[in-house]
Formats: structure tokens, C-alpha cells, sequence
């Protein structure tokens, strides 16, 4: 497994005018210069991302994917704004943001740029590709950074209106119960199910943060020398939102089997063996940082985070069936969300877990 990202010729289904995109570079970027290679990220799901090798040195372009998309799904707006007050107004580790083009004529659809960062990515939280020494230390400085996110005073950073501060569990299994609807391609009892009972299980307590919706190892950026995170990656998902929705989708790889390919699962694993920590180290040390004693309704955010999920999957799916997907393997990808729904109503139906 590659720990530095994978790049491939642009997609046939993602080309676009690259003259077109060097002259509005050059436009809103000065000392642009007037040379562009392109070539694309693989292994993404959602919106295509672009490697742009300039004379000014190398940028990230990430675009909205081409074609129909699911409503309010893929909105590299958003994405801009909140890596751009982040890396304004805090020291938390995210890309500096350059430029946002809203104009679909250019490249097809709204995209934005921003800078490239030298760094290691390991997609399973398993970390095997690290030294051994740097397992524990890795897994630490993601739950530090993500604990700086979630304590990041949000009016501060100008994101107050950046989602509604109440009621963030509610509005998601709202938001993916119809994306998941939107993209149905087979029946899935247990996606039904629950759909049914979070609605009526909703967490006890209410909290407000930015949520980055997608926080996992394969969106966080290592040091190239030493397992510490410089960049947490992919904001698509993000939103002012419920913090321990965050901490319960880090933690879906304890629950998810280690034995099937493409579900970077822990369950099965030795995992004093591989040096990094368990569930409730990983919880406890969050608590710590954030101020807390303990955590209420673990099992509602964890069956909570596996049904976003598997509605996620199933959108990448369906999109892949329609032909406009990010990654070349997402019809694979997509069979894993009745795995997701499963594991998710189990969680849900066994009840608080002790």
C-alpha cells in the first residue's frame, strides 16, 4: 500500500478545457505563470480532486463531479470557505486556500484551489505501513487535531452561519435517509430499519462544533519524518454539527470486520500487536482533551455514523452505475453499504453498549 497518494491520467469522464483553466488561473492568480500539467488523485469517491504542476509551484483543484448529482450533495463552496477561516484564523493543520471559481463554464463545474502539501496518507487506521513506533503517536495526533477542531469558537472564525447550531443528528438522518432513497438501487431491510429508529433514539444532549463529517485516516496528512498530522483533508461533508459524531465515525473501525477487503475494518485485529490503541483509549483520550467525564448514547452515534455511511456508499453506487464517478473502483465500493447497515442496526437494536 502506496502512503503517498496515487496519481493518474484525468478520467475520461473528468477531462476538461485545461487551456481554459490555465487562462482564468492566470487571471485570478497572479505570477501564475503559463505553464500546466494535470493529473488526477486516485482513490477518492466524491468530488474529483487534480494535482496542477505550475510554474509557480504544485496546487490541489478539487471539483464538483460531472453530470446529475445528488441535491445539496458535492459543494466545493463550502469545502472553500471552511479550509479557508480555518487556516486564517487558527492553527489547526488544513491547506492554505488560493482561489474559488463558482463559474461553470470554465472547467464545466465550480471548483477551487488550493496548496499542495508533501506528506504520507494511510488509508487504514490499522497504519501497518508505518513503523510500528509510529502507530500510537499517529493515532494520538489525529484525536489532539480533531479535538482542536471541535473546540475552535465558531463565531470566532466567521462560521457561524456555516450550519444551524441545533439539532445536527436530526437533520442528518433527514438529509441521508433521502439521499439514500434518492440513490436506492436494492432493497435493504436493515437501511429501513434504521430509518425507523434513530428518528426516535436522537442523542440525549445536543452540542454544537464544526463537524468535519468524514474524519478518518485516509483524509488526514502525516508529516513526511514523523507520525504528526499537517493537514486534515476532504471538507465536503463538514458542517456546524454534533462533535461526537466525529469522534463515533473514528471510530467505526472497531466495529467493522478487519477480514473483507475495502472496509479498512479493526474487528478481528490484534491491536496491542499492531501498537495502536482501542475504542475506549481512543474515547478516553478525547474526553481528556475536550473536558469531558464521560460520553451518554456511544451506541446511538456509532449506529448514527454506519447509516450515513452505508447511505454515502450507496450514493457512490449509484453514481457509478450512472458513470460519473470519482473513482475507478466505486462499483466494488458501493456493494459494502448493506455491510455498513447491518453492522449499524445491530449496534442499534443491542442497545447502550456498557
Amino acid at each position: 500500500m502506496s502512503i503517498t497518494p496515487e496519481l493518474v491520467d484525468v478520467l475520461p469522464a473528468h477531462t476538461f478545457d485545461e487551456t481554459r483553466l490555465l487562462s482564468w488561473l492566470q487571471q485570478a492568480m497572479p505570477d501564475f505563470g503559463s505553464r500546466l500539467e494535470v493529473k488526477q488523485f486516485q482513490g477518492g469517491q466524491s468530488n474529483p480532486t487534480f494535482l496542477l504542476d505550475t510554474d509557480s509551484g504544485r496546487f490541489v483543484l478539487r471539483k464538483k463531479p460531472p453530470g446529475k448529482t445528488l441535491p445539496s450533495a458535492h459543494m466545493v463552496e463550502r469545502e472553500y470557505k471552511v479550509i479557508r477561516a480555518l487556516s486564517e484564523n487558527t492553527s489547526l493543520p488544513v491547506p492554505k486556500a488560493r482561489v474559488l471559481c463558482e463559474d461553470s463554464e470554465i472547467i464545466g463545474t465550480p471548483f477551487y484551489v488550493m496548496d499542495f502539501l508533501e506528506g504520507r496518507i494511510v488509508s487504514h487506521s490499522a497504519l501497518r505501513v508505518l513503523d510500528c513506533k509510529e502507530r500510537l503517536l499517529a493515532h494520538h495526533s489525529a484525536i489532539d487535531t480533531l479535538a482542536e477542531l471541535h473546540s475552535v469558537d465558531v463565531y470566532a472564525v466567521g462560521l457561524g452561519d456555516y450550519g444551524r447550531p441545533e439539532g445536527y443528528v436530526a437533520r442528518q438522518v433527514s438529509r441521508w435517509s433521502k439521499q439514500y432513497l434518492a440513490a436506492k438501487t436494492d432493497e435493504m431491510p436493515e437501511m429501513d430499519k434504521l430509518m425507523a429508529w434513530l428518528p426516535k433514539n436522537l442523542p440525549s444532549t445536543d452540542e454544537c462544533a464544526i463537524a468535519h463529517g468524514d474524519y478518518r485516516f485516509g483524509n488526514l496528512m502525516l508529516a513526511p519524518d514523523k507520525p504528526e498530522v499537517i493537514a486534515v483533508l476532504d471538507w465536503e461533508l463538514s458542517t456546524l454539527g454534533h462533535p461526537l459524531a466525529d469522534l463515533a465515525y473514528y471510530c467505526l473501525p472497531y466495529h467493522l470486520p478487519s477480514d473483507i477487503p475495502g472496509m479498512r475494518g479493526l474487528k478481528g485485529e490484534d491491536l496491542e500487536a499492531l501498537g495502536i490503541p482501542g475504542e475506549q483509549e481512543i474515547i478516553a483520550r478525547y474526553c481528556a482533551k475536550t473536558g469531558r467525564e464521560s460520553i451518554a448514547d456511544w451506541h446511538v452515534y456509532l449506529a448514527f455514523s454506519l447509516f450515513r455511511l452505508a447511505s454515502i456508499v450507496q450514493g457512490v453506487y449509484r453514481r457509478a452505475l450512472d458513470g460519473n464517478a470519482a473513482n475507478a473502483d466505486a462499483l466494488d465500493v458501493g456493494k459494502r453499504a448493506s455491510l455498513l447497515a447491518e453492522t449499524g442496526w445491530k449496534i442499534a437494536s443491542a442497545g447502550a453498549l456498557t
